[in-house]
Parts: structure tokens; sequence; C-alpha cells
């Protein structure tokens, strides 16, 4: 039987994104949840999920909000204010920024974070996308010191190995025609033998931070309706796949 994997990532950005989540996970198909340790809803966040049977992994954020190190000591990704720098100055930059010693100390401070708020290590770890190689190596490194289920960036539509499987991820949300229902069809009807294929979402609903801080808006809002409707659960029942979580990998 194929194997497909359905995650949201984003638990902390803000509240509204939140409730979204939650309702995905305890009335939807979601199993496996990415948090952001760095972000100050993020306790919220996780209350909403309290005693529900969700995968929980570390979503790394290098460019929301504020880091949990010093930014005296992490110049390369902070800014005047002390907050990161943007994702719009990742996707500007003609070259890689990202000073590899100094992000270090930031991943590893939200996967202490992440332990501390969770009283357990991340069942996953990757990263909340910015274009930097050094960041994605900050990440392979961190997860390898403590023995992480890593997930990481394979270019283009290349598969990746997570854990001890091969792994094809399906992502379209950016895209101005996005139909999260076509998306996760198709990934059913394509999925791969001997492998898993994940579906990548950020279910939210908007509030006043979203829309400042964020260029996915609607199709957040897109996603949950998809993931909690019950034509769509109906569905996946009927389809020869079985739905896993990252610690089956």
């Amino acid at each position: 039987m194929k194997k497909i994997l359905i995650r949201a990532d984003d638990l902390g950005y803000s509240e509204g994104v939140n409730y979204g989540i939650a309702k995905s996970v305890k009335e939807g198909i979601i199993k496996s949840v990415g948090v952001m340790s760095n972000m100050p809803t993020v306790a919220h966040g996780l209350k909403l999920l309290e005693g529900v049977d969700v995968c929980l992994g570390q979503h790394t954020n290098i460019c929301v909000g504020k880091p949990l190190v010093d930014p005296s000591l992490i110049p390369s990704i902070t800014n005047e204010h002390g907050e990161f720098k943007s994702s719009k100055e990742y996707r500007s930059a003609k070259e890689d920024f990202v000073v590899l010693d100094e992000v270090i100390l930031e991943i590893e401070a939200q996967y202490e974070r992440f332990v501390e708020l969770t009283g357990r290590q991340p069942q996953y770890f990757e990263g909340h996308a910015v274009s930097s190689k050094n960041f994605f190596k900050g990440l392979e490194i961190v997860a390898n010191r403590h023995g992480l289920k890593y997930n990481g960036m394979a270019p283009g539509s290349e598969p990746m190995m997570v854990g001890n499987t091969m792994v094809y991820m399906w992502m379209d949300s950016m895209n101005p025609d996005y139909d999260p229902e076509k998306l996760l069809k198709d990934m059913v009807m394509h999925a791969h033998d001997g492998a898993a294929d994940v579906m990548v979402c950020h279910p939210g609903y908007l509030d006043g931070y979203i829309l400042k801080h964020s260029s996915l808006t609607i199709p957040r809002t897109m996603e949950v309706d998809m993931a909690c409707d019950p034509a769509i659960k109906q569905w996946l029942k009927e389809q020869d796949v079985m739905q896993i979580t990252y610690e089956d990998l």
C-alpha cells in the first residue's frame, strides 16, 4: 500500500493560524504539525493541541519575528531592530548572506525552546523555507547532533531520504491558481511505490498579524476547508493509500 503524509506548517505564526491548524487536526486530515518555537503565540497554538494525538516537528524559522538568541550574536540574519531579516531579503539576495555558525546558534536555541515547551524532542526537523544553503546546512548539523529526523529541501522535484524512507514533497500553495483539493488528489493518484509522498500545507485563519507579515493568505483558509471537508475525508478512506506521520518514516 502506498504511503502519504499530510503536514501543516507554521503553528505559532499567529493566533489565527493556530486556530486553523487546530481545526485541521481535530476535525480534519492533518496529522503532522510544524512548530515555530520562536514566535510569541506558540504556547497558544500548543495549548489548542493539548491531549490531541498529533506528530509535532520543529519548523525552524529565521525570517519572521524575533530570534531567541541575542541579535548582536547573529547579525547576518537580523536587522537593526533586532528582528529577523524578511523572506523578501533572502529572495532578493544575490549571494547567501547567512553565516553558518550564527544560524546554528539560533537553530539550536529554537530546538531547546521546543523541548522546553513540549517536554520532548521534535518528531521531525525542518525549516521555514528561505533561499540559503547555509541555513539548510545548519539544520542538518543540528539535526545530526541531536539524532533528529531531518526533512531537508531537495532540488526541484527530486526525492530525499527522511529517516529510512525516500520522500517526495508536494507543495503548490504559492501558485495563483492553487487548488488544495486538486493537489491532494494528484498526490494520491501519483503516489510512489516503496516511498512516501508528503503534502505540505499551511492551514490557518487570517488575522492582523498574518496579513501584515505573510504573503500567503487566502490559500491558508482554503486548506482549512479542504482538510476538514467530509467528502475529502471519505474519498481518502476509499483510496488504496495509508496515511502516516513522520513517526512512521
